[in-house]
C-alpha cells in the first residue's frame, strides 16, 4: 500500500492541485466565505471564459474529470448510468463527457498488429486504409481488406493505453482509500466497490476477445432473423489488442432522407429497431447496451445492423421477470405491483417506509397516465424512476440503468422517424408476454424442480450439520459470537478517556517529583542550573511534554 502511494504521490499531487483550481478545498463556493476571497484570487479559477465561482458545484466536477483524463472520464460515464449512486444534476453533467481524443500514428498501428499476428502486415491485408474510420480513447479502426478479398474493419488498441489505464486504475484504489470517509460522509456508500466493478469492466474493455464472444453470442441467438444483422468476427486473426470484424456499409438509422432515397419506409425501420431491441432483453437477456445512431445501421434492402459490441448488458430470468413487472405494474396503475416488482429487481432494498414508496410510485403513474401519446416520454419516466430508485438507495442491477439509457437513445431515434413512436405502446406486448411465459407450466415445473433441490440439499446435509453442533456442545466447544452495534463510538470515547487519564496521572505524578526534588539532599556529584537541581529541571520537561500531549489530543477533532 505504501509502495502504491508513493509511486502515484505526482499523479496525486497533480489531482490535489486540480481539484483545488475549482474551489474544492474549502467548498468556498458554496459558503459565505467566498466573500472572504478576493477578486483577484477568484480570477485565478478560472474555466473557458467564465470564473469557477459563476458555475455549478456539478458542473465543477465535470471539469476536474475532464482534466484528469481518458480513464476518468470512462468511470463518470459508467456511473452516469448509476442513478442510484448519483444525483440526477451529477449524471446530466457526466452525460456531456465526451472521450474522444486524436488518432494515433498508423505506422504504430501497423507494428502493433504485425507484433500481435507474428507476421508482415501484407501476409493478411492486402489494402489497409492509412487513415482510420473512427478514433477513442481506447483505440482506433482502419478499414483493410484481406487476401480472401473480404473488406474488414481493424480495431487496434493505443500503443500504451494498457499501462496508463492499470496507472490510473492503481491512482483511483489509493484515492478511494484516502477519500473513502469523505464519500461515505456524501452519501457514497460503498466507493471501493464501485472502483472495483469499474476496474473489472475496464479490464474487459481492454481485451477485444471478449467483445468478438458477444458478437459470436449475438449471431447466434438472431441466426434466423432476416431483418437483422451481426457483423462477422474474425477469430483467428484477432487478439486482445486488435479485433478484425467483416466491413458492412450501410446509413446510420437516424438518416432519414437516405431511407427515403432507398424506398425505405423509416417508421418500419424505427419499428424494426425497437422490436429486435426489446427481443434481446425481454427474450434472451443480453443487449447490446449502446444503440446510438452511430453504432445501429440500415442496409439498403431495411436490414438492421449493429456494431460494436464494447458494452454489452444482462439480465437473469429473476430480474428479467421484475423488470418488466414494473413496466406492467404502472400500465395496470398498480403502484403495489411496481413497489413489489422494484423490491424482487434490487440486490438489496431496505425501504422503512413502503407505504410513502408506494404513494411515490403511485404519483408517478398519475402523472403518465393522464398525458396522451404525443406528451409521454421515455426520457421523463426514466429521469423519475432514476429519482426514486436514488432517493430510496435501492441497489439496481447495472444492466437496468443501461436499458433505460439505451430506450430513451432510441426513442429520440424513433421519434426522427416515426410520426406516432411510443415507446410504451412497444413494452406493453411484451410485458404481457413475459407474463406468460413466467406463470407458464414450463417455468413453474423449472422453479418447483429447483426449489425441490434445494430443499433436498438442506435435507441431505441438515442431519450432518446437527451431529456437528451436538458433538461440539457436548465438548464444550460452542461459542456464540454476538455483535452489538452503535457502541463503537461509545467505546471510543472509553478509550480517549482512558488514555487521557493515564496522561494527566503520569502528569501529576512528575510535578508533584518535581516539587519532592527540591527538598531532597543530594552528593556533591548533583549539577545545579539556577540554584535548581537538573533532576527537578528533567521531571518539569517530563512534566510539560505530558501537558503538551494532553493539549494536542484535547485539540483534536473527534473521528465520526
Amino acid at each position: 500500500m505504501f509502495k502504491n502511494t508513493i509511486s502515484n504521490l505526482n499523479r496525486i499531487r497533480q489531482v490535489a492541485e486540480v481539484l483545488a483550481r475549482y474551489g474544492f478545498e474549502d467548498v468556498v463556493t458554496n459558503t459565505a466565505l467566498r466573500r472572504l476571497i478576493t477578486q483577484k484570487r477568484r480570477g485565478s479559477w478560472q474555466h473557458a471564459d467564465k470564473t469557477v465561482f459563476e458555475t455549478t458545484r456539478w458542473e465543477r466536477i465535470r471539469m476536474v474529470i475532464e482534466e484528469l483524463g481518458p480513464t476518468f472520464i470512462k468511470l463518470a460515464q459508467a456511473l452516469s448510468n448509476r442513478a442510484d449512486l448519483l444525483p440526477q444534476p451529477l449524471i446530466d453533467e457526466f452525460e456531456k463527457l465526451q472521450s474522444d481524443v486524436p488518432p494515433f500514428d498508423v505506422t504504430l498501428a501497423k507494428q502493433i498488429i504485425e507484433r500481435e499476428l507474428g507476421r508482415p502486415i501484407s501476409e493478411v491485408f492486402t489494402e489497409f486504409d492509412d487513415v482510420p474510420l473512427g478514433s477513442a480513447s481506447i483505440g482506433q479502426v482502419h478499414k483493410a481488406r484481406l487476401l480472401t478479398g473480404e473488406l474488414v474493419v481493424v480495431k487496434v488498441q493505443r500503443p500504451d493505453v494498457q499501462e496508463k489505464v492499470r496507472t490510473d486504475l492503481s491512482l483511483l484504489h489509493e484515492l478511494v482509500r484516502l477519500t473513502a470517509g469523505f464519500l461515505r460522509n456524501h452519501g457514497l456508500g460503498n466507493p471501493q466497490d464501485i472502483v472495483d466493478a469499474f476496474e473489472r469492466s475496464m479490464m474487459k474493455e481492454l481485451d477485444y476477445t471478449s467483445e468478438a464472444r458477444s458478437m459470436d453470442q449475438f449471431r447466434k441467438l438472431y441466426e434466423a432473423y432476416e431483418t437483422f444483422y451481426i457483423p462477422k468476427p474474425y477469430r483467428e486473426l484477432s487478439t486482445a489488442r486488435i479485433l478484425v470484424i467483416e466491413f458492412v456499409s450501410g446509413c446510420k438509422i437516424s438518416d432519414k432522407e437516405k431511407l427515403l432515397e432507398w424506398g425505405l419506409s423509416p417508421a418500419t425501420v424505427a419499428e424494426t429497431g425497437m422490436d429486435i431491441y426489446l427481443t434481446q432483453i425481454f427474450e434472451f437477456g443480453i443487449f447490446h447496451a449502446d444503440p446510438h445512431p452511430g453504432n445501429v445501421l440500415v442496409r439498403s434492402d431495411g436490414t438492421l445492423v449493429l456494431i460494436d459490441f464494447g458494452m454489452v448488458g444482462k439480465l437473469s430470468k429473476q430480474q428479467k421477470y421484475a423488470f418488466a413487472g414494473v413496466f406492467i405494474g404502472m400500465a395496470r396503475q398498480d403502484a403495489r405491483s411496481m413497489a413489489l416488482n422494484f423490491r424482487r429487481l434490487a440486490v438489496t432494498a431496505d425501504i422503512p417506509d413502503m407505504r410513502r414508496f408506494e404513494a411515490d410510485l403511485n404519483d408517478l403513474i398519475e402523472d403518465f397516465t393522464t398525458l396522451d401519446v404525443k406528451e409521454m416520454s421515455m426520457s421523463d419516466l426514466a429521469d423519475r424512476l432514476q429519482v426514486i430508485i436514488y432517493d430510496y438507495k435501492l441497489q439496481v442491477p447495472g444492466a437496468v440503468f443501461l436499458i433505460l439509457r439505451a430506450l430513451v437513445i432510441l426513442e429520440g431515434i424513433g421519434k426522427v422517424l416515426h410520426p406516432h413512436f411510443n415507446t410504451f405502446e412497444f413494452v406493453r406486448p411484451y410485458g404481457a408476454r413475459i407474463i406468460a411465459e413466467q406463470y407458464s407450466t414450463e417455468n413453474i415445473l423449472s422453479e418447483a424442480q429447483y426449489t425441490g433441490s434445494q430443499l433436498l440439499a438442506l435435507l441431505t446435509t441438515l442431519p450432518t450439520d446437527v451431529r456437528q453442533i451436538m458433538r461440539k456442545i457436548s465438548r464444550g466447544d460452542l461459542r456464540v459470537k454476538v455483535e452489538l452495534g452503535g457502541y463503537q463510538a461509545l467505546l471510543r470515547k472509553a478509550d480517549q478517556l482512558v488514555s487521557r487519564s493515564i496522561i494527566a496521572a503520569l502528569a501529576v505524578a512528575f510535578l508533584l517529583f518535581s516539587g519532592l526534588s527540591l527538598l531532597g539532599r543530594y552528593p556533591a556529584e548533583m549539577r545545579y542550573v539556577q540554584g535548581i537541581p537538573v533532576l527537578t529541571w528533567w521531571s518539569l520537561g517530563i512534566t510539560s511534554f505530558l501537558l503538551l500531549i494532553l493539549l494536542i489530543l484535547g485539540s483534536k477533532p473527534e473521528r465520526k
